[in-house]
């Protein structure tokens, strides 16, 4: 348990969007802080520019939250916030392995932050897709996911928003299963394609979670973020009014993006709770 001068969870924010205005930076702090609110949990929240100021957490904290961003996750690996990223996620995944740290790191990795993630591991051939993937897409869950917590209150398949230009596919089977980790999700099926489904999810650990979507897309932001005439005519323009349409329509629907923001990183916020220990948290 923690000792007694220990007040909040401390959560770490990974942000690797390169300075880039966007919304997912504002969501994973909402989600965050409506989990904290309905938990009755006090955190500590610190931000970490990755990219632009090359800004890393120590091992003081508790949770991490590694963020998307813009990009290839290919031809970085030589670049000095790269090669920090994956010293700092390389520290973790020892502290986690040292039997002498009762409580572990908890790590959450999103989209591009996956796909370091899984470059790191290889896991699988990171690749440039086709096409951009832009929109609200239903996702699988695998039979491996199928009793992962992480997935409580979701259907089968449950509903993402996706903003992607490379992907995960020909998952390693073989390194994935002697480290223990499984595949939690794939992409859509598409029949008419003649194109291998990506890899959406995976669980690396007992501590490590990834998904190559945006769980943590707030549905009533991006639908006033929608609103705005410049943004709306930037969609248009790149994925066509159709997209954009079909987008909105989603969005609105209870039961996709609001189902997945509300459960999905929640739910492995509640894990890494339970393994904190309730106890710490009641005496303060």
């Amino acid at each position: 348990m923690f000792s007694e001068d220990r007040e909040a969870i401390r959560f770490a924010i990974l942000d690797l969007n390169e300075g880039h205005p966007n919304q997912g930076m504002k969501s994973i702090n909402q989600v965050v802080k409506r989990w904290s609110v309905d938990k009755n949990v006090k955190i500590v929240y610190d931000v970490f520019d990755v990219r632009l100021k090359n800004e890393l957490p120590d091992m003081s904290y508790d949770v991490y939250i590694s963020s998307g961003g813009p990009g290839s996750p290919l031809n970085t690996r030589f670049e000095d916030w790269d090669i920090a990223w994956n010293r700092w996620f390389d520290e973790v995944i020892r502290y986690n392995e040292n039997p002498s740290n009762n409580q572990k790191k908890f790590v959450f990795l999103i989209c591009h932050s996956f796909q370091l993630a899984c470059r790191y591991f290889n896991a699988g051939l990171i690749c440039k897709r086709r096409s951009t993937s832009f929109g609200v897409f239903p996702v699988h869950i695998m039979p491996d996911g199928l009793y992962d917590p992480v997935f409580n209150n979701l259907q089968n398949p449950f509903y993402v928003v996706d903003s992607r230009d490379y992907q995960l596919i020909q998952p390693n089977h073989e390194r994935l299963h002697k480290m223990g980790a499984y595949i939690t999700c794939i992409e859509k099926n598409r029949p008419h394609v003649p194109y291998e489904r990506a890899v959406m999810g995976i669980r690396f650990s007992d501590y490590i979670f990834g998904t190559q979507f945006h769980p943590e897309a707030d549905a009533v932001g991006m639908l006033k973020h929608f609103q705005q005439e410049e943004k709306r005519e930037t969609v248009i323009k790149n994925h066509g009014e159709a997209k954009l349409f079909s987008m909105i329509e989603q969005l609105d629907d209870p039961s996709k993006i609001m189902l997945t923001n509300h459960n999905l990183i929640p739910n492995f916020l509640d894990l890494a709770y339970s393994h904190l220990g309730v106890e710490a948290f009641e005496e303060v």
